[in-house]
């Protein structure tokens, strides 16, 4: 593993999975439980070219180079301060073969990229539209939770332009939004396909989704059992261990 030098305020946190380590910066954002949900949901086959726009600190390049054969990965992270700590992360690791960090905007993805050159997009976007919710006072929190810089249809609408004809969009949200994920996937041809809802304990309600679409698919969608997440305070279920590697 290479030495890297941090700076003020980040530290090195141990993904617990093939050695990894990913450097944060807590006063900026730190990934969270969607992330390695996302992780989990990925289905990927060897040799696939990986996209991840909004990348932030590249939690879901390092941790999908670890869960899949992709053959290449790349983050996209309109924040400089968030692509320069990937940057690291991925030199800390030694997988400058195999990911890529770019600093640009979601916006302009199908500008950056050639058109249909990626079997796979991922994307964990902010899910609070504006000013829902509470804003952060810190710039790049707000950034990661609040359509500031991009939007839901943004995000749909590049990931459509590069992915290949049969390439898979995977990504997760949050289910007040479902109805309106689900009218932009259709509205750019991206059919949703399998969908898995996430519940903090049995009893309630849903506060993610995952769901995969593919470019030009066909119609049929298959509707996963429910992913929960705590068998009581504190204490995962099996399933939840298993995404994290524990």
């Amino acid at each position: 593993m290479t030495p890297i030098e941090l700076k003020d305020n980040e530290r090195i946190d141990d993904l617990e999975r093939n050695n990894l380590k990913i450097i944060q910066n807590p006063g900026r954002f730190c990934f969270g439980m969607d992330a390695v949900l996302l992780s989990g949901f990925v289905k990927a086959r060897e040799g696939d070219h990986i996209l991840d726009l909004g990348t932030g600190t590249g939690i879901l390049p390092i941790l999908l180079s670890a869960k899949t054969k992709a053959a290449h990965l790349t983050g996209l992270e309109i924040q400089e301060e968030s692509a320069d700590m990937a940057r690291r992360s991925v030199a800390m690791n030694a997988l400058e073969d195999r990911i890529d960090i770019v600093t640009g905007d979601i916006v302009e993805a199908g500008s950056i990229f050639r058109p249909a050159s990626f079997e796979i997009v991922t994307c964990n976007p902010p899910y609070m539209i504006g000013k829902h919710g509470l804003q952060s006072e810190k710039e790049a929190m707000a950034i990661a939770r609040h359509e500031i810089l991009c939007t839901l249809e943004d995000v749909v609408r590049e990931s459509a332009r590069v992915l290949k004809s049969g390439g898979k969009l995977f990504l997760v949200h949050r289910p007040f939004r479902l109805a309106e994920l689900m009218g932009l996937l259709l509205q750019y041809h991206l059919e949703p396909k399998r969908m898995q809802l996430v519940y903090p304990f049995v009893d309630k309600e849903p506060n993610m989704v995952l769901m995969e679409a593919v470019r030009g698919g066909k119609s049929r969608m298959q509707v996963e059992k429910p992913l929960i997440i705590y068998k009581e305070p504190g204490v995962y279920m099996d399933e939840i261990y298993d995404i994290y590697g524990y």
